[in-house]
């Protein structure tokens, strides 16, 4: 993983010595509240409806073990004793003390860590496929693209203030969107031309939220060293041209809806022109550099499925389950992916205490070269596990709740902390989720179902990524009272060949009492749909709309 130098930790210093100085300022009256809200949200800081949160950086979703420890001390001595990941691969604390949050980030420093551009009208944390590097089915790891976009675009001057938040992804698997690349501002599709050269086809104006919209294609090879050059010309245009009059019409989205892709191409290649040869042109002596910190750690030389292992899971069903669901193949023989699941029953999705990081933090140092990701599904990963250590490890994750072996499955669901914690949600979202949770554990019939993604969000801002689920769910205010609702055919494009789609509502929304009834009449219509052991995505784009809502509503819908 990317190991700072001198520059980087000084420049990290300066800015977390600079944000002390200013919260002192305002804590002393010195600084307007005006003027200091923006200066926190630079810093990775709201205000939310209890307290304040603080939303610290996991850039494309890699840390190590020392890294997920300062998290794990964050969560215990500032916090309530836990954190919450995140949909964009981040990690965020719900109850710090807002004098506190300087020496959190200082804390968080001494382990390269921070909040910069966590939030504000500014590019955010690029993320990509949480497997990289460590699957064969990539064109090249895409991690190095991302840290090249990270440096650039961080203190950027020029996009320090855009006309709204600006989130940018990048994916490297062939024919599958694993990084949801079509739902950002800027996506990235990294391919090789017919003469074998590293490029990108790049898309723009995706994005969810209240006016969700899949990204366009607005170049369909960009050569690999014009990265850059063609991203600054994109968010000049952007900058120039973005609406800041309305902040619900401010994203890129809305822009290039309103241009339409054609024109958005045009002015971004007449920029890109003007500017593609200059400064900026990234050089293969960057790229190298960057590219030398993404190299592989001391594998051993294995075979595929040591003794040991295949005894194990023919004896143990609980372990061929949870190897099934949980673990994946790994470019290296003798070697596994395990995704360590946080979506224990009775737990909100994405949470997880200061003694599970710390107990994470162990299982990476003994049996992941100390390294991990964090997921868009809000679980955690082990990207270098040998074969013949994947009992052990089981039994480790299985003690700490963490090996629930549902990866994929209706439980897996991703849920944001909604009317519980955030000032801006119109409904709570995690009692929904736990009453879903507690109505469908049952493993068999989750496992009968097969891979259904539910996502949940508690206002139109989407941090669940309700509109991409295969079943959405939205929490709506009705007069002071809460409802859900729901959406089908939602895909991220990440498992499918029929690519993106955002879900249709079905109808009228529903009390949250009402909600277990209501999923439940959607799976049993489902199932008795079923042929030859279909997806429920496949299921509902074969037999359309209309059925599910009638079997939800009744024929009079």
């Amino acid at each position: 993983m990317y190991i700072y130098d001198q520059h980087d930790q000084q420049l990290l210093n300066e800015r977390v010595a600079q944000f002390k100085n200013q919260m002192e300022r305002y804590l002393a009256g010195k600084i307007p509240e005006e003027e200091f809200l923006p200066l926190r949200l630079q810093n990775g800081i709201y205000v939310q409806r209890y307290a304040p949160m603080l939303r610290v950086a996991v850039p494309y979703g890699q840390m190590n073990s020392a890294q997920m420890r300062a998290l794990a001390k964050v969560a215990r001595d500032y916090d309530k004793g836990y954190a919450h990941f995140s949909t964009r691969q981040n990690v965020q604390f719900n109850w710090p003390e807002l004098e506190q949050c300087p020496q959190i980030l200082a804390d968080l420093a001494e382990v390269q860590m921070h909040a910069v551009q966590t939030s504000g009208n500014c590019i955010r944390n690029t993320t990509t496929d949480e497997y990289a590097g460590v699957i064969a089915e990539e064109i090249v790891d895409p991690r190095p693209y991302c840290e090249i976009i990270r440096q650039w675009s961080t203190f950027h001057p020029e996009f320090a203030y855009l006309p709204r938040k600006f989130k940018i992804a990048v994916n490297s698997v062939p024919n599958e969107d694993r990084a949801a690349i079509t739902m950002h501002d800027i996506g990235l599709n990294i391919v090789k031309n017919d003469a074998g050269d590293i490029g990108y086809r790049v898309l723009v104006g995706g994005g969810l939220g209240r006016t969700p919209i899949l990204g366009e294609e607005i170049r369909s090879f960009l050569a690999e060293d014009d990265l850059l050059t063609y991203l600054d010309a994109i968010i000049r245009v952007y900058n120039q041209f973005g609406r800041r009059d309305n902040k619900y019409k401010a994203r890129i989205k809305i822009l290039v809806k309103a241009l339409g892709v054609d024109r958005m191409r045009e002015l971004v290649e007449d920029e890109w022109n003007r500017i593609k040869d200059g400064e900026g042109k990234l050089t293969q002596a960057e790229l190298e550099r960057v590219k030398g910190h993404f190299t592989d750690p001391a594998y051993k030389a294995l075979s595929n499925e040591p003794e040991a292992f295949v005894a194990a899971r023919t004896e143990n069903a609980a372990f061929a389950r949870w190897l099934g669901r949980n673990v994946r193949s790994h470019k290296k023989d003798g070697y596994a992916v395990v995704t360590l699941t946080l979506k224990q029953i009775g737990t909100p999705p994405g949470d997880v205490t200061a003694e599970q990081m710390d107990q994470v933090a162990e299982l990476s140092d003994e049996f992941s070269f100390g390294e991990l990701r964090s997921t868009h599904q809000q679980n955690l990963v082990l990207p270098d596990v040998e074969q013949s250590q994947l009992f052990e490890v089981w039994q480790r994750a299985k003690a700490i709740g963490m090996a629930t072996p549902t990866l994929g499955l209706l439980t897996d669901m991703i849920c944001c902390p909604g009317g519980d914690f955030c000032a801006l949600a119109n409904a709570k979202s995690i009692p929904v989720a736990e009453d879903i949770q507690a109505r469908f554990e049952n493993l068999d019939y989750q496992h009968d179902l097969g891979e259904i993604d539910l996502n949940i969000s508690g206002c139109m801002n989407a941090c669940g990524h309700h509109h991409i689920g295969n079943i959405g769910v939205l929490g709506v205010d009705k007069k002071g009272e809460e409802f859900y609702q729901v959406s089908l055919g939602g895909n991220s494009g990440g498992n499918d060949a029929h690519g993106s789609s955002l879900g249709k509502i079905l109808g009228p929304s529903f009390a949250r009492v009402d909600m277990p009834d209501v999923i439940a009449k959607i799976l049993d219509f489902f199932v008795a749909q079923r042929i030859d052991g279909e997806t429920f995505l496949e299921v509902y784009r074969r037999i359309g709309h209309a059925p599910f809502k009638e079997a939800v509503y009744g024929k009079s819908a």
